[in-house]
């Protein structure tokens, strides 16, 4: 899912944020936002990460440009599933 948190949203709710949707639909969240650029007027927080379904951060970046390679276990989801049988 794209966003683009700013440097007051960011800290305080983007892993959160992703976390709880991956616990509360019980599937992977991708969250991908843009590098911070200090050139432009919009200071994005960066902090592209991967979620697993029990919310548990796969792979996180920092604020610059970056790429993460993340191998996804599609069986994870059913298991979780079983584990929390919320929906």
């Amino acid at each position: 899912m794209p966003g683009a948190f700013n440097m007051t949203t960011g800290p305080a709710h983007w892993e959160l944020l992703f976390r709880a949707r991956a616990v509360d639909n019980q599937l992977f969240m991708v969250g991908v936002s843009p590098a911070r650029d200090l050139d432009f007027s919009y200071h994005a927080y960066g902090h592209s990460l991967v979620v697993d379904p029990w919310g548990c951060v796969l792979a996180q970046l920092g604020f610059e440009e970056g790429i993460a390679i993340v191998t996804v276990d599609l069986e994870r989801v059913p298991s979780v599933r079983r584990q929390i049988p919320i929906l």
